[in-house]
């Protein structure tokens, strides 16, 4: 099979020649300009050969043309740390205006999609990275948005309604890049941050408001993000793959494949691939394949991996994966 055969069989349900599987990391030394996050990915991919390619701009891309600055210090995670927050204080929502995603640092990641998809195997699927709105309001804010909301719900959905227009933009020019699907990632739908009740008003209709952009054939995985996720929203969403912290945060990964009915991408727990050797990275990933019998199950980590895990784990996970025989 094909990369792209092989997760369209997974996503069917059915059972692939091979699981498919793929890793992701940041890249904060080389996705600040297109050619570099295109050249970066393309790297990452000819390396190690994966299903699919999660599409990895900075992860505070979409506040950069609202007026927010990073810098990357050192985090092993290769995150960059927020100097200027767009929103610093409640009433600084009420300025937030509309911006062109086609211009700016936006176009930016658009152009190394679009650079990506052109030097990248067609039968490899592109997967841009898209984070839910209110996941982006709690970008602009540093992580204030909750607390605001719960101070004043209507000033709230006025600025969520603006941030959900420009991330509907972001998808549909993606999709229009080359992208072949999305990375939804909500940080939010999390029990420890907000409550379910509060997630259905300020998250779900938002999320879904997005993700209407997407054709029917878009490939969507919905990556619920956190230590309690809201697990049983995903029954509303129109996402093919589902993707949790599901080695250290319920369901298990068999479960979850159980009470959605969908297929699943995880088994790898991205907190420890770094420092395990990589026998005990390939015991993990066989331990989450016998689990699911490898049908509708994409190998993956819960999360993003650590920008030092070694290769020789990277290449362990990915062995367990081409190796695997269903039982």
């Amino acid at each position: 099979m094909t990369p792209r055969e092989r997760l369209n069989a997974a996503i069917a349900g059915e059972q692939p020649d091979r699981p498919p599987v793929a890793l992701w990391r940041h890249f904060p030394e080389q996705d600040q300009t297109a050619e570099d996050l295109a050249a970066v990915t393309l790297d990452w991919q000819t390396r190690f050969g994966f299903d699919l390619v999660k599409f990895m701009p900075p992860g505070d891309y979409p506040i950069i043309d609202w007026g927010g600055e990073t810098v990357y210090e050192g985090a092993r995670s290769g995150t960059r740390t927020t100097k200027r927050y767009p929103v610093p204080e409640i009433s600084a929502w009420s300025r937030l205006q509309p911006i062109d995603v086609l211009s700016g640092f936006n176009g930016v990641v658009l152009q190394a999609v679009e650079k990506t998809r052109k030097r990248l195997d067609p039968e490899v699927p592109l997967l841009q990275t898209i984070f839910s709105p209110l996941t982006v309001a709690m970008k602009l804010s540093g992580g204030k948005a909750i607390e605001h909301l719960r101070e004043d719900a209507q000033l709230l959905h006025e600025a969520l309604r603006v941030i959900t227009d420009v991330t509907t933009a972001m998808l549909a020019a993606s999709l229009d890049a080359g992208a072949d699907g999305i990375f939804f990632a909500t940080q939010c739908a999390d029990e420890r941050l907000m409550t379910v009740e509060e997630y259905r008003e300020f998250g779900v209709p938002y999320d879904l408001a997005v993700l209407r952009a997407a054709a029917p054939e878009t490939i969507i995985l919905l990556h619920l993000h956190g230590e309690r996720p809201m697990f049983s929203l995903q029954a509303e969403y129109p996402a093919t793959i589902i993707n949790w912290h599901d080695r250290h945060a319920e369901p298990s990964l068999a479960d979850g494949q159980r009470l959605s009915g969908r297929s699943v991408a995880g088994g790898l727990d991205e907190r420890f691939i770094a420092d395990r050797s990589a026998a005990e990275v390939e015991a993990e990933a066989r331990d989450a394949l016998n689990a699911t019998g490898g049908r509708g199950h994409l190998l993956t980590p819960g999360c993003v991996i650590p920008i030092d895990t070694p290769e020789s784990n990277i290449e362990a996970a990915i062995a367990a994966a081409h190796s695997f025989q269903p039982g």
